[in-house]
């Protein structure tokens, strides 16, 4: 499989690209900024005889998705796997500390930018236009259910949407050959929480979920690779919650 990884250089994203490289997809590690964290997953991959390419592309510009795909049509060939990875957050605040400005960048990566990427996968994957067929996985949260109170409530809306867009695609395009479903994680060690103000975050709430413990980067890539594969050949329009129990 062709697969495009989203917000691949770090974390969840990171750890999908490098599974999927060693199972033997060939990879687009998709990065905004960070050029060598997403060089160093690519040869990660390549030392282990994959096939990966890094690709610059803002999520949230509409220009920079149809320019991933585009030099993924011509580098790999058009994509049969797709995970909306990337997202961003920011600084701990309740609502009432949240302006339009800041909604604005955290729903432009993880609105807007997930919708045009799956936009650009269906136009290749779907059967009514030609294409062989394929999977999308969404990277949502825990916190579209929870609401993160008193942290990101914003965030957690724009991962309620995230988990809206799975379920009506999947529905959408399930006649085309294309399932769509999601992973739902939940506190994972990341470097998400730092930008949030709390790096250390994972530790605090760890001890307090049912198993006791934060996860991990690679414990979420294992479920989106099950999603992503013909072991999940009849679930689409779902959800795995990868949260210990949260």
């Amino acid at each position: 499989m062709n697969l495009i990884v989203t917000g691949a250089s770090r974390g969840i994203g990171a750890e999908t690209a490098k599974l999927a490289g060693a199972r033997g997809d060939a990879v687009c590690v998709n990065y905004c900024r960070q050029r060598t964290a997403a060089d160093a997953v690519v040869h990660e991959i390549t030392r282990g005889g994959g096939r990966a390419i890094a690709v610059q592309a803002d999520v949230a510009s509409e220009a920079d998705v149809v320019r991933l795909f585009n030099i993924v049509d011509r580098e790999l060939g058009p994509p049969g796997g797709l995970v909306n990875n990337a997202g961003i957050l920011e600084a701990q605040a309740r609502v009432e500390q949240i302006d339009a400005a800041r909604l604005g960048r955290i729903f432009a990566t993880n609105v807007t930018g997930a919708f045009i990427c799956a936009r650009e996968a269906v136009k290749r994957m779907s059967t009514k236009h030609g294409g062989g067929g394929g999977a999308i996985v969404n990277v949502s949260s825990r916190a579209a259910v929870l609401g993160a109170p008193g942290e990101y409530v914003d965030y957690a809306a724009s991962k309620a949407a995230l988990d809206t867009l799975t379920v009506g695609l999947a529905r959408e395009v399930a006649a085309e050959g294309i399932r769509v479903n999601a992973v739902r994680a939940g506190i994972i060690y990341t470097d998400i929480h730092a930008s949030g103000g709390e790096p250390r975050r994972p530790d605090r709430l760890g001890p307090t979920l049912p198993m006791q413990r934060s996860g991990t980067a690679v414990e979420v890539a294992r479920a989106i690779l099950w999603l992503l594969s013909d072991e999940a050949s009849y679930t689409t329009g779902s959800f795995v919650d990868v949260s210990g129990g949260r």
